[in-house]
């Protein structure tokens, strides 16, 4: 319950201070890469519910001649690599931090078709709530390997407490300002998730 009431405080002195920002963000999304706006997907939430987060829009939609999305590195412009180097694309969550659907600081929501390749360890991430920071994120964000991120996920849930989520949101602007660990190695966007199936790269990938 303490958790929760600093997510909402925080979170709305967030969207009030942060207002002019959000408002100007969204006004060059639409001029550089039209509408919508905003970006929204459906992600597994606590014990793996879904729930549909918001972000800024990073990518152009860009389709082929069959209507197909071209591949994401293809649709990701200067700008939308700028908004993610800055994690200005990550500030709508804050709306979701106050529907309850995420915190502050938790294991990052991924996408809905990694949840059956979770090993029951892994799987365990989902035990609080996603968070638009954590402790995998202040550990090497996504130049982190794939099973590192969710031993960090996992460690987290097994040692959370208030101390350590202010110590991690501090840690996060460190972190941004720095703009430390923002793509894989060797890929512009993180490769997909596959389990425990051989890792290699994807023809085509989703936002992050």
């Amino acid at each position: 319950m303490l958790k929760r009431l600093f997510d909402l405080l925080i979170a709305m002195g967030l969207l009030i201070v942060l207002a002019p920002l959000l408002l100007v963000v969204a006004l060059l999304v639409r001029r550089k890469l039209g509408a919508p706006v905003l970006f929204t997907q459906q992600r597994p939430g606590l014990h793996g519910k879904p729930f549909q987060m918001i972000k800024f829009r990073t990518m152009l939609d860009i389709r082929d001649q069959h209507g197909q999305l071209l591949p994401s590195a293809q649709r990701l412009t200067p700008f939308g690599k700028f908004l993610r180097s800055t994690s200005l694309d990550e500030l709508p969550e804050l709306w979701n931090v106050l529907r309850g659907d995420m915190s502050l600081v938790g294991p990052r929501p991924l996408l809905m078709d990694y949840l059956p390749l979770y090993t029951p360890e892994q799987f365990r991430r989902h035990e609080v709530r996603p968070g638009i920071t954590g402790w995998a994120q202040v550990n090497g964000r996504n130049a982190l390997t794939w099973e590192d991120k969710f031993r960090l996920d996992v460690w987290y849930v097994d040692n959370a407490t208030l101390r350590m989520d202010m110590k991690i949101l501090l840690l996060t602007v460190r972190k941004v300002l720095r703009r430390d660990g923002i793509a894989a190695d060797g890929h512009t966007i993180t490769p997909r998730f596959r389990g425990n199936l051989p890792t290699r790269d994807a023809a085509q990938h989703h936002e992050r």
